[in-house]
């Protein structure tokens, strides 16, 4: 089956007909539809195929029980209409890349794993990497059972609908012992490659980054009879907090996004009681996340007080710096260039987006590659890869699997 054929295969699976994005959340339907297509091209090439403790899946060429293997993959859920590329195109070129090497007949000495991990976007219980994090020990049995989505479905009686055993998650140290290298292949999100000109690229590190949550709690009234003088919105001071943040990420160079908001009592006509907002922010290292961070809590504090509003800053995800194994880096640099300089052949860049490979970094070497994104736009509609370039990175993963599989 070709690249092309697997992704046409895809592609319509919890797509929205309205806004052309997807809603593969963990554990739903158009999560589990992904789920069968991963079992079924798995099985369709003969591989092992195996689902873990934590719900992620594997398919194997080899034994993996004999240790050093070579895994690629990364997820298949995704983002409120995020895009076709962030995740599948990991998924669907780590299966052509074994095709590629089979159509070769490579000949390899270590297994080849490919893996789907679980809800790695966290649109559906607000923490990204569930999956991997929960393999790689980073998030603890007692903090997974307590992830609820907005339903007020805990993450546990999601995963038992879907046929999978809650109380078998936690951390999962042999099956990683069991790992020598892993590689995901992602789409750009930025425009790095675009503006450089290369169809492929190697990442070099993960930004840290991380999710706080600001609680500005007022006096809900009524809209149209309360003076202006008597009022505690905290809307107000919340949408000054929004520009705070741009000021704050402007002058550290960084990224800073207030990108969801809770409003109680959420009426047209009522003044609101709460207003709760959720901040992402990025930057390329800590000094420069932290002063961000600081800045919005700063101003936020400022502007609560100057209208009456109570604040609370809770701070609900954290992953600090990911440097990937520069070992590996440089051998993917070296398999890739074909002993040209691969500072000319292949560009090694960094990227303020997380991903598993980012998590799984703590515990086994880990490495990226990213395949170019026309517009550098993602977690949108508009997300895209050329054909070619989807083709080319299929090729270098395919090539990176077989220099790195032989040694």
């Amino acid at each position: 089956m070709t690249f092309h054929s697997m992704w046409a295969q895809l592609l319509p699976i919890g797509r929205s007909s309205a806004s052309g994005g997807y809603r593969r959340f963990a554990w739903t339907g158009a999560d589990l539809d992904c789920r069968a297509w991963f079992r079924e091209q798995a099985e369709t090439r003969g591989l092992t195929y195996e689902t873990d403790r934590n719900g992620n899946q594997w398919a194997w060429l080899g034994d993996p029980a004999r240790g050093d293997a070579v895994v690629t993959g990364s997820h298949l859920d995704s983002v409120p209409d995020g895009g076709a590329f962030d995740g599948p195109l990991g998924v669907v070129s780590a299966f052509a890349a074994l095709d590629e090497l089979r159509g070769r007949a490579a000949e390899l000495s270590r297994p080849l794993g490919v893996v789907n991990f679980g809800d790695e976007e966290g649109a559906r219980f607000g923490l990204a990497c569930v999956g991997s994090r929960l393999t790689a020990g980073q998030l603890t049995v007692e903090d997974a059972h307590r992830l609820t989505d907005g339903d007020g479905t805990t993450l546990p009686r999601a995963m038992e609908a879907a046929g999978h055993d809650p109380d078998a998650i936690g951390p999962d140290p042999e099956r990683l012992a069991r790992i020598g290298a892993f590689v995901e292949l992602h789409v750009e999100q930025g425009r790095a490659l675009d503006l450089s000109g290369h169809r492929v690229g190697i990442a070099s590190a993960i930004w840290p980054h991380g999710r706080w949550r600001f609680d500005f709690r007022g006096e809900a009234n009524h809209a149209g009879t309360t003076r202006l003088t008597d009022r505690r919105d905290p809307m107000l001071p919340y949408a000054e907090t929004v520009l705070a943040a741009r000021r704050e990420a402007e002058r550290a160079g960084a990224v800073a996004t207030f990108g969801k908001i809770s409003v109680e009592p959420n009426g047209v006509n009522a003044i609101p009681s709460l207003v709760r907002g959720w901040l992402d922010s990025r930057a390329a290292d800590q000094p420069g996340l932290d002063a961000v961070v600081a800045g919005v809590e700063k101003a936020a504090g400022e502007h609560a007080a100057a209208h009456g509003v109570e604040l609370a800053v809770t701070r609900e995800s954290f992953t600090p710096v990911v440097e990937f194994d520069h070992a590996l880096r440089d051998e993917l640099a070296r398999i890739l260039g074909r002993d040209q300089d691969p500072r000319l052949t292949v560009p090694v860049l960094g990227t303020g987006a997380g991903h598993d490979a980012g998590i799984l970094s703590a515990s086994i070497p880990t490495a990226m590659l990213f395949v170019r994104n026309p517009t550098g736009v993602s977690h949108s509609p508009a997300e895209s890869a050329t054909e070619d370039d989807c083709v080319a990175g299929v090729l270098a993963l395919a090539d990176a699997l077989e220099g790195l599989a032989r040694t």
